[in-house]
Order: C-alpha cells, then structure tokens, then sequence
C-alpha cells in the first residue's frame, strides 16, 4: 500500500512517474517491438496477465483514474465573495450601528436604538443576499473534470490467467489485454471517435503499425488517423477486437485532457474586471466624502459642531449612501434577464458574466460539422455525359422539380484550385487519400491522371436541342429512378423516418443518395421489391466498390435474359472498367457510346476542388447462369472480357451549409465580427464550405491546414490568424493556439467545440460555446454557453443580446450611480448649506439603495435593444464601462438630482409656510425656529425636520425616476410615446416606486418612527413633482445636444480610446502563447519561441 500511495502522489509529475518512460510513438511501432517495451511475451494475446503480474504493475504505475483538482470549501467561496473594499465600508457600518445600538450614550432621544438595530439587520441582510447570488453562480469550472470522469467506463473485460474476466476500471494496468465488442456477428472493428478526435463516422481499426511518409514523424500523424489505437472514452461502433493496454489514468488521451482542463484558466470579464476596479474607485471617493463630511459636521454644521461621535455617525450615513448596496442585485438581474431571452432562441449561458463576453466578441471561431453545415451528407450534383444536374439538399417536399439541370453549376474548377494540375487536385480534394490523414471516405481516389488541358476535354457539354432534358428542366420520375438506382439499390442503407435522420441505418456518403432519391419522388421500398437483389459483391477498402446483381425492372430496358449488375465504388477504380457510358445517364442499349475517360477525369477534378466527395455509379448486364451464390471482387474486376461496365452518372456528396447561416453570417460581418471556420475536414472542402457561407472572399481567400500551423513559430501564427478564415484538418491543439494568437492580437475570440479534447480551447476562450445535441458533457462543463441547435446563427443572436446586455449595463449604471451619489452628497452639501440636520436618514438611503434603485434599474436591465445595434463594430479592446460621455452623464445627473435634494429641503427649512411644525418637545424650550434642553444644546423641530426629510426623499426618488425615463434611451429622445410602448416594465416599475413612496410618506408609524418622515400636504407634493419635472428636462435636453454633437461626427460613444481606457497589453502574460503543461501528449509540437 506505500507503494500505490507513493505512485498516486508521482501522478502529480509526469515527468518522475514511471509511466513517463514509456510515452511511446506507440501507434508506430510493430506489435513485437510492442511487446518487446512493455515486458510482455508473445503469447499474452491467449493468455492475459497473471493475477500476481498485474498486481505488480498496479503498484508500480498506479490505479487507472484521473488526477482529481482540489475544491474550495464553503468557507473560501464565502470570503472570494465579501472579499471586497465595497463591502468592507458596509460592514464597518454595521460595526458603528451596532455600537450604537447597544451604547446608552447614542439611545437618549427618541428611536434611535431601533434605527441603529434596523440598520444592522438591514445591511447584514444585503451582504447575505449578494454573498448567496454570488456563490449560486460560482463552481462551474470543476464541473469539467467530473465529467471527464462520467465518461470513463466503471467496468472492462480483460483476460488474466488465460481467463475472460470482469474487473473494475481502475484495476486495468499496462500490458493487460482488453476485449473489445458488441458481438460475435461481425469481425472488422471500427470505434466511434468524434468526441475525441471530431471525427464524424466510426473509424475501421488495423492491427499494423501507421506508415509514416515523406519526412512525417510519428508525433505529428492527428489522433484519428492512429487507426491502430483504441482510446479511453470512444465506444465501439461494431465488430469486436482485442487490445493492449499501454497507458492509463493521466497517461491516457482523456487524462491529459484532463489535466489541460484543470490547468486552463478561465478567462474573467471585461465588466467583471472593470467593477473590481470602480469599486476600488469608490471606495476612494467614499473614505474622501467621508472625510469631507466629517469635517464639515465637526467644524461646521449646527447639530454636530465639535460633537466626535455624532460627526462620525453622518460620515458613515454618507459612507452608506454611496455604497451601491444594489448594484450587483441589478447587474446579475440584467444577465440572469438576457440568459432567459438567449434560452428562448437555444442559447443556454452556463456562467451569468458570460453574457457580457459575447457582446465584445470580435471573432467567432466556429466548428463546420453541424454548426454551419447541416450535418447531413447530402447529393448536392449528379454529372452525366452531358448535363449537370443540381440537387435541392434543403427540399421538404417530394417531387421530381427538386432536381433541376444546370449545366452551369460545378462546371469549372473551384477559383483556390486554377492554378493546380488535375491531379494535383485529386491528391488534396476530400476523395483523395491523404498523406498521415486517411479520409473517412471509403471510396477515395487513389490514383488517377488527369490531362494537362481541362478546357479542351468539356466537348461533351453543349446543348443538345433532340435531348429530352433540357437546360433549367427537371428530369422524369423514370430518368431518376434509372440514374440513381444504382445508389439505392446497391446499398444496405435503410433510409430514415419521412427521409430524416431518425432511424437510419448505414454509410451517410450511400444515404444521401437514398435520400435524394426519396425526396425526388422514388418510392425505395418498391424499387427494392421490384428488382430483387440476387447476390452481392460486398465493398472491401482494397479494392473501393461494391456491387449487386438483380432482377430487372422495365425502366432498365435489359436484353432478353440478362440480369443487370449495379457497381458503385471509387471513381478511378470504375473508370478502369469502363466500356461504355450512358448518354445522359438513359437506360438502354441504344444510347451507349464509347467511354470519353478525359472528361470523365477532368469532372472528377472539378467537383473534387469543390471539396465534394466523389461518387461512381455503374451499370452492365450479365447472364443468368453466370451469377453464383457467393461473388467475389474478381466478378467485376478480373472478367475475361477486361472493360464491360457502363459509366452512368457521377455523385457529387458533401454536407451542405445551413441555409440560415448564411444570412447570419452577413448579420455578424455587418456588425464588423470575423467569422473563422475551424475544421477537421480537408482544405478544398473547407474552402468550397467557406465560399458558399460568405467566409471566403478576396480579403480572406485560402484557408491554412493544422499541420501547416504545427510549423509556423508564434510570431508568423498571430499573423496568419489575422490573415485566414479557414482552419482546415484542424485538430483540438490547433484550436488552443488559435485562441492565443488571436488574444496577442487583441481579439476577443469565441470558439466552438463538441469533442473531449475541445474542452481546453474552449476554457482558454474568451467564450466558449459547446454544442447541446452532438456535444459531450465534457465539452458542455467547460464551455460559457451551449447551443441547444446546434446552429451557428444562434451564436450571432447572442452576440446581438451580448450588446444588449453592454449597453444595458451602461443604463443601469446611468440610473444607480446619481442615485448613490446624490444620496451621500445630499448629507454633505445639506451640512454645507446649514440645513439642521442631514435631509435623508440612513434607513431612507438603504431603501433607496436595494429597493428603488433595483426596481428603476431593472426597467434598464431588461430594456430591449435598440435600432441599429448590430450596424455598429464590436467594442473596442480595453474600453471602459463608463467612458467619458457615460461619466459626464452620470456627474451631471448626480449635480442635478444632488441639487434638487438639498433645494427642496432648504425650501422646507425656510419657508414660511411651514412654520407650523415648530413645535418643541416637552421639557424643551423654543426660538421659533430651534428648541434648547436644560443645558443649551440645540435641536430642531421634530415635526419640521420630518417633512424636510419627507420632501427630500420623494424628490430624490420621484427624480430617480426621471433619470431612469431618460436613460433608457441613448439617444431618441423620451419625450415621445415609446417611452410607454417598447417597454412595459417602465410604466409598471414608476407605478410600484410611486405605490411605496406614497405608503411609506402616509402610513402612520412607519412614515414617523421607522423613515423619520411626516405626511406630505399639496404644496410639498407641488415641490417634489416640480423638481422631478426640472431632473427629466434637463436629462432630454443634455441628450438632444449629444444627437446634435454625433451629428456632427463627435465620438459621443466613447469608441476613441481616451484617457479612462484601459489599454491591453499584447505581450501580457495572459496572452502567453505557450501551450498548457501536458499538451504534447495530444500530439501537440512544441513551441518555438
């Protein structure tokens, strides 16, 4: 046991822990050579580890389970929540309320004590309520790795002592033998990867070690293309094998994934980041109006002159008052709002601030798969002899109009490969067999020569006025029936419910022509019923084609006894059969002519630039009696008569873009956001995807493949990054430098992922977005937001809704900040103006604070967005949440309301009309205006003092209300009646403040021994409605003249950087474009600095 313990604590180094030594090009190596490292014999395959051998290598590589990252207790969440200069002011408050609470010295008139006491319990509870908002958000950072470890299996078959036995998952140790199945039915093994590696169809397992080729070293060959490995966390697909364990816990794929995730900071907001500091900003001006205060009391004022505790006490009402008690209530209000609106549209926001990111996001990194393609492969051309025709891949209906004759469409190379040779295309196109990276294609090229002249091989395409399709016309059911049915009938597919995905069964490359089929009318099951298969080559990668033979139906227009074989398969191995091809793809002997091999070639080059997957169909007719049980590849490749088939039709197959996307792909190019496609795909298809979206073009017009970025340094990668839009076989690792480079340059990047080993980029992303119907939960727990559509232009309506929540921030602030304000300068400027006594107490301003300041700012919060928004560029990097025309706003609004406080208060201290209320207390004499105890400390008029403070504090909140009217609009003016419509919250939010303004000024004991107020009579109802009016003219007149200022071309939005921004530093630290420890173990190459 000191051993095992001993191991699991070296799991924390790799660089010390035994299994370092055995980080092997495993995937390159002969099976003997594998044995031959991890101490094994040859006939381990039979018989398994020994009980004793693998309790041996137990102890000395350790149990196989991820590194687990250590939690914060409750206790660490609590204080990272009050951790803050802010609240610190608000708890030294309470402090000072609870000594006058309990002092004798603070409890000889009137209720003091229960104001001191109110005031404890009321700020003790807004810490609470922030502290409990704040800890219910934090936390989703470790869900990650408990995903990761969901995804391991709890239990594996392995053979030990020459036995098949069950074990628990973290007893496997290196050199055990694993088996590998879902049954005994079929023997080739394929695994299914795409949460790994991204890859989208199983993939066939070799027992052979990989060839590396042309100078590849063995590190550089992508995860999915190891096509002898098995890994953690991948399920078998079909098939059974046997494998050999040579790695567990975190020397697996997934436990480096695992330790890139936990070692992956998060990234932290902009707004996050920028209330951090204006709380530190604050908290200056809150110990500076403080002090103020203070002095004025001491030195200056009536009630307080020379009197130390009292003069503190108002300093700390001061320090309350401009304490924004509300203001994180309200902006987790505003983000908890757009998170609902972005869930209505299938964007689920896993973290609140989150929001925020997408609003400045200047670049979206988007997966293609699923995301802006449909995720369906689809027959988008079918080429015959003489015509092009174009297939309707988003057709709903079934009718033959779907497919329509274009001659014009796919008929010339794609403009990224005009300058390559035919074959040059073949050799990259996504038929093509790849060097290091096999296609999961299974009918790619392997070899084909195409002639040096294209233009002079297109003879076969004219307009021929005596054929029966003509250009723009859709073909006969028959004509579809006949050309495709070589596809639908040579195939083993089982198409779908109603043609969709539900329910089917097969290859998606074959299903799509069953599908295209099916769409044009063809009814499959009666097709299959009506020329019955007889007997089947099946498809092997050797030889790239299969073939069946069937009865005829009278469409085929077979000779007399013969029974028609139906052959589909790689083009390049068909051609090299073919005698014949069908003119206009037409049944029958009469409308064969000899095959034209150049055009042929040169069609396959031309829809292979276009990244299309290239499909051959074929036709001839056989004898009966020459037709056994049981065929082999050598009944179409190895016949006496050499050439005998017939070229029908070439299929052109790709996953086409999401009609939607390309629309919001404009909308986000309009909004001045780059939109980058990240793919595994191959680079002509990537490009042929990107044009058709919009994302190719002049300005960005080639894409840059993973193994190319493998090789540039750091310096020529921040440049390329700015330069491409199309990241084609792109791998995970790929993903993460991406995301750095663009942060070095500036960029706030969003970036897309479904797989495992998506996780850490989108961690290291400024938002990580995963997908919610082909995502893994591993890929979900570390992105910011999911997309329940998996739908690309849902990533743009939340960019939209980003800018809303940006904007509505700037609102809120606009509203809270004078309210905050205006409440502690109003104590200040009262003392300075020799009001009796400060013209709002501390209950009053805490009211103000978490009730009328939330209530007016979520009308804001929730304020929809504005005309316009997304014609306007991303915000710039390092700009403030109050920049400089925010701030005067806020100054302005903040003197305004200040002055009508202090105003209205001084109006009830002098006026006459209130002389009245200049009652004194028993046992207290009078000046008229003042009233002395025995020992000539002077106090003011109870009565008096309750309705200067009942004025001042509707004025300051009927104001309030004024700002907050005002604010909603940046710049139309809300003198107009959508201030009424747009927004239904605003109406509903004045009537509730009005409600409680008026219950709190008139219900008896509240208003007098809680709020120190008294009823308000008609002509302080005239003052405070006559100040409210003054604060909103004043705001829309201010706003008129910053429309005339933009008019003139004014940077009123505070888009020039000045000196309230903060500037980002691209050699920070943060951008550091190293990757995480451990991240050469997924087939990352070091970095050059």
């Amino acid at each position: 046991m000191r051993r095992l313990n001993k191991s699991q604590s070296q799991i924390k180094d790799n660089v010390t822990h035994p299994q370092s030594s055995l980080q092997l090009p495993w995937h390159a190596m002969p099976i003997d050579e594998c044995f031959k490292y991890l101490n094994l014999s040859h006939d381990i395959i039979k018989s398994g580890l020994s009980n004793e051998e693998a309790d041996s290598r137990l102890k000395t590589y350790g149990p196989n389970k991820l590194t687990e990252t250590r939690k914060k207790t409750i206790w660490e969440r609590i204080w990272h929540q009050i951790n803050n200069v802010l609240v610190y002011v608000l708890i030294t408050v309470a402090i000072v309320s609870l000594v006058q609470a309990v002092s004798p010295h603070f409890n000889t008139r009137g209720n003091t004590k229960f104001t001191a006491w109110f005031q404890v319990a009321l700020i003790i509870g807004v810490i609470s309520l922030n502290t409990w908002i704040g800890i219910y958000q934090e936390g989703n950072a470790e869900k990650a790795a408990e995903a990761l470890k969901n995804m391991l299996s709890t239990n594996a078959r392995v053979l030990r002592d020459g036995k098949e036995v069950m074990i628990p998952a973290e007893d496997i140790v290196i050199g055990d033998v694993c088996l590998l199945g879902l049954g005994d039915k079929v023997s080739n093994l394929a695994t299914a990867e795409a949460c790994l590696t991204g890859e989208s169809v199983p993939i066939d397992k070799i027992v052979d070690a990989i060839h590396l080729s042309n100078g590849m070293i063995a590190e550089e060959v992508p995860l999915g293309d190891r096509k002898n490995m098995g890994y953690c966390a991948t399920l078998v697909s079909q098939g059974t094998g046997i494998g050999l364990v040579i790695g567990t816990g975190d020397f697996t794929q997934i436990g480096t994934i695992n330790r890139l995730v936990n070692n992956t900071a998060s990234t932290k907001t902009d707004v996050l980041r920028q209330i951090a500091k204006i709380s530190k900003y604050l908290f200056v001006c809150i110990c500076t109006a403080c002090f103020a205060t203070f002095s004025v009391a001491f030195f200056y004022s009536y009630n307080y002159y020379y009197d130390a505790l009292a003069s503190v006490n108002i300093a700390l009402t001061c320090a309350v008052a401009m304490v924004p008690e509300g203001l994180e209530a309200i902006v987790t209000l505003v983000y908890s709002w757009a998170v609902k609106v972005m869930a209505s549209h299938n964007a689920i926001v896993r973290a609140l601030p989150a929001v925020e990111t997408l609003g400045s996001v200047t670049v979206i990194c988007s997966d293609k798969t699923g995301t802006l393609t449909q995720n369906v492969m689809s027959l988008t051309a079918i080429v015959t002899s003489n015509a092009h025709y174009k297939n309707d891949v988003d057709a709903t209906k079934r009718e033959p109009t779907n497919i329509k004759r274009q001659d014009c469409f796919l008929s010339e190379r794609a403009p990224q490969a005009m300058k390559k040779t035919g074959s040059q295309i073949l050799l990259t196109g996504q038929s093509a067999e790849k060097r290091g990276m096999e296609s999961s294609f299974k009918y790619r090229i392997t070899s084909l020569h195409v002639p040096s002249q294209p233009a002079a091989i297109q003879s076969n395409l004219k307009e021929e006025d005596d054929f029966v399709i003509k250009n723009g016309e859709s073909p006969s059911p028959d004509w579809i029936q006949s050309v495709l049915a070589c596809g639908v009938l040579c195939s083993k597919c089982v198409l779908g419910e109603n043609g969709g995905r539900s329910g089917e069964i097969g290859n998606p490359t074959e299903l799509s022509i069953l599908r295209a089929a099916y769409f044009a009318g063809c009814e499959i099951d009666e097709l299959k019923s009506e020329s019955r298969m007889i007997a089947e080559v099946p498809f092997s990668s050797e030889y790239k084609f299969m073939a069946t033979v069937h009865e005829p139906s009278a469409i085929d227009k077979a000779p007399e006894g013969k029974l028609i074989v139906l052959v589909k398969g790689a083009p390049d191995k068909l051609l090299k059969m073919c005698k014949n091809q069908a003119i206009g793809g037409l049944a029958g002997e009469e409308n064969l002519e000899d095959i034209n091999i150049d055009y042929w070639t040169e069609k396959i080059a031309i829809l292979s630039s276009h990244g299309l997957r290239v499909l051959g169909l074929c036709r001839s007719f056989v004898d009966k009696d020459t037709v056994g049980d049981e065929l082999g590849q050598e009944f179409v490749n190895g016949r006496d008569e050499g050439k005998w088939l017939t070229m029908v039709a070439l299929c052109a197959i790709m996953d086409p873009p999401r009609p939607e996307c390309v629309q919001a792909i404009k909308e986000a190019h309009t909004a001045g956001v780059r939109v980058a496609m990240i793919t595994g795909d191959h680079k002509d298809t990537a490009t042929a995807i990107g044009r058709m979206l919009g994302i190719v073009d002049s300005e960005y017009s080639e894409a840059v493949t993973g193994p190319e970025l493998d090789a540039v340094t750091d310096d020529d990668l921040r440049v390329c990054v700015m330069n491409h839009n199309v990241f084609a076989r792109a791998s995970p690792q790929n993903k993460i430098r991406i995301v750095k480079a663009l942060q070095a340059e500036g960029q706030v990047a969003s970036m897309t992922g479904d797989g495992v080993n998506d996780a850490p980029a989108l961690k290291a992303a400024n938002m990580g977005v995963a997908m919610g119907k082909e995502g893994t939960d591993v890929a979900r727990e570390a992105s910011n937001m999911i997309l329940a559509d998996d739908n690309f232009a849902t990533i743009v309506y939340a960019v939209k809704q980003g800018r809303v929540v940006w904007d509505n921030l700037r609102k809120v602030l606009l509203v809270n900040t004078p309210i905050n304000n205006s409440q502690g300068l109003s104590v200040l400027v009262g003392l300075l103006a020799r009001l009796p006594n400060t013209p709002i107490t501390t209950i009053q301003i805490l009211y103000s604070n978490f009730i009328c300041a939330v209530t007016l700012g979520f009308v804001c919060a929730i304020e929809p967005a504005e005309s316009g928004i997304m014609n306007m560029p991303p915000r710039r990097v390092g700009k403030r949440l109050i920049g400089r025309y925010l701030l005067l706003r806020i100054v302005m609004a903040t003197i305004m309301l200040t002055g009508c406080v202090v105003a209205s208060a001084l109006i009830v201290d002098h006026a006459k009309h209130y002389d009245y209320l200049n009652i004194c207390a028993e046992g207290y004499e009078s000046n008229g205006k003042f009233c002395y105890d025995d020992t000539g400390k002077r106090f003011y008029s109870d009565d008096r003092l309750k309705m200067m403070r009942s004025v001042a504090f509707n004025t300051l909140d009927f104001g309030a209300m004024s700002v907050m009217m005002s604010a909603r609009f940046t710049y139309l003016s809300s003198i107009h009646p959508r201030v009424f419509k747009s927004n239904q919250a605003a109406v509903a939010s004045c009537a509730i403040v009005t409600v409680l303004q008026l219950l709190l000024t008139y219900t008896p004991g509240l208003n007098s021994f809680v709020f120190s107020m008294k009823g308000m009579d008609g002509f302080a109802w005239i003052i405070v409605i006559g100040f409210m009016l003054v604060v909103f003219l004043f705001m829309e007149t201010e706003k008129a003249v910053r429309r005339r200022l933009k008019a003139k071309g004014v940077d009123t939005d505070d888009r020039i950087e000045s000196f309230l921004d903060e500037l980002q530093d691209t050699e920070d630290e943060e951008f550091n474009m190293s990757l995480p420890k451990g991240a050469s173990r997924l087939n990352l190459q070091e970095l050059r600095r």
